[in-house]
């Protein structure tokens, strides 16, 4: 089953009452998720936050580091979720937060998850309705098995330079270290090579197809067999870069600390320049 899904099959399904769908939108530095939720959202989708539910508070592990189990379980229980459920994710347009949802609810051992592409941009696009009005969901009985799928940790991400790739999924002058607009530290993992998650959405937000995926990964030395690490900022890109893989069937284990784990030791090592290094 893909990943992704479109507006047109999430109607479908929500019509046959097949999905539960979870509103994720989120900026960085812009407005709170809760206020874009706020403003629209599908109708039935409850909103969940993720710096909140998908991610711990920040420090030494970084600004998004892996969630609590248990308040990750609270969240998506009172979202409704059920062990049985199949699961729609989505935010705004580019899948950015929508990602890290997915890849969060596999690692809490909930497979059952998909990613509306294009988002609520999409979906509106498609003339289809959306709403203010915030649902009442019954309580889910989800329950959360961490470790479902593999995470790296910073010494996980320095032997993925040595055995495979890690992509470097920031813009390619913070990996350059010619800017940092975040961290205190700029630079990047010494070995990992850049491949901007910019440069594999299309215009409107959505993912590039599958043969233009295939195509930058390769230029970028990954193909159907690399072992493949990603990493980002904060672990929520690399989420994404981790969707975008997923979707021509590669692997691809998050590094969820991520730089801003990294320049929390000054005894860990930073390159700057376009070679890794």
């Amino acid at each position: 089953m893909s990943a992704l899904t479109t507006p047109d099959e999430l109607a479908a399904d929500l019509a046959r009452g097949a999905v539960r769908v979870l509103d994720v939108q989120y900026t960085l530095l812009g407005p709170p998720g809760a206020q874009l939720y706020a403003a629209g959202h599908l109708p039935g989708a409850p909103f969940l936050d993720l710096d909140t539910a998908l991610a711990g508070p920040p420090g030494r592990a970084g600004r998004h580091p892996l969630p609590d189990p248990a308040v990750l379980e609270e969240a998506l229980r009172a979202c409704g979720v059920g062990e049985d459920d199949e699961v729609v994710v989505y935010d705004q347009r580019t899948s950015l937060a929508a990602a890290r949802a997915w890849w969060v609810l596999r690692w809490a051992g909930h497979p059952q998850v998909r990613v509306l592409d294009g988002g609520l941009a999409a979906w509106e696009r498609a003339g289809l309705p959306v709403t203010v009005e915030v649902p009442s969901p019954a309580r889910g009985d989800i329950v959360v098995r961490p470790g479902s799928v593999p995470v790296l940790d910073a010494d996980g991400a320095v032997a993925m330079t040595r055995s495979g790739v890690l992509l470097d999924v920031r813009a390619a002058e913070r990996y350059r270290g010619e800017v940092e607009p975040i961290d205190r530290v700029a630079g990047h993992v010494p070995g990992s090579v850049n491949l901007p998650m910019t440069e594999l959405l299309a215009d409107d937000g959505t993912f590039l197809p599958p043969a233009r995926l295939r195509e930058r990964l390769a230029a970028a030395g990954v193909h159907r067999d690399t072992p493949v690490g990603t990493s980002c900022g904060s672990g929520v890109t690399a989420a994404q870069m981790a969707l975008a893989l997923h979707t021509v069937r590669i692997d691809a284990i998050p590094y969820v600390g991520s730089w801003s784990e990294w320049v929390e030791d000054p005894a860990r090592p930073v390159a700057t320049g376009a070679e890794p290094g």
